[in-house]
């Protein structure tokens, strides 16, 4: 990957997931911060400043969908977004859809490989 490293957030429950997207990340040059759920996931985004998200739609407290909904509010409410790559195994066209509906980017179908980490980013940052 060429130009600027991004930040990325990774919010997903599953350890072996997490830890793919952080070797992945890590051979974009990226750097990345990693949370177990959506709650942990939206206090790191008030926390910290994130160049966009990769975000599982299925996790413990608050899941994707919910993750999507609070960040439309703070749109709303004229706070910075940063983009949100959905990653999950529900990949049909429909799913997507419905992501964007919600305000996602884009969807990236699990299994994360360097592939689909590569497209995605480059939905997050179109300059890559």
């Amino acid at each position: 990957m060429s130009g600027q490293a991004l930040h990325i957030l990774v919010a997903d429950d599953n350890p072996i997931n997490r830890m793919m997207a952080a070797r992945l990340l890590k051979e974009a040059g990226c750097t990345g911060v990693l949370v177990d759920d959506g709650v942990k996931a939206l206090a790191a985004l008030q926390a910290h400043q994130f160049d966009g998200v990769l975000l599982d739609e299925s996790m413990p407290n608050l899941d994707g969908s919910g993750v999507l909904k609070a960040l439309s509010q703070w749109r709303t409410a004229g706070k910075p977004v940063p983009p949100v790559m959905m990653v999950t195994g529900n990949d049909l066209p429909s799913d997507a859809a419905r992501f964007r509906e919600q305000g996602a980017k884009g969807l990236i179908p699990k299994p994360l490989t360097r592939e689909s980490l590569q497209k995605g980013l480059s939905l997050i940052k179109p300059k890559l």
